[in-house]
């Protein structure tokens, strides 16, 4: 595999950080969907939502 990946005329460095970086904001965005969803859900008025089933 290195072999395969030296032949390549452009190269960058990969470092542990960005796939870190990468993962944290992955993470922060699905917490902040997630608590908006959960505080719109609790904000809502049920009698409402029953209304229309």
């Amino acid at each position: 595999m290195q072999q395969w990946l030296q032949d390549f005329a452009h190269r960058i460095d990969m470092n542990v950080w960005t796939f870190l970086v990468a993962g944290l904001l992955a993470i922060c965005i699905a917490w902040l969907t997630i608590s908006y969803q959960a505080v719109k859900a609790a904000r809502s008025n049920p009698i409402k939502a029953l209304r229309y089933e």
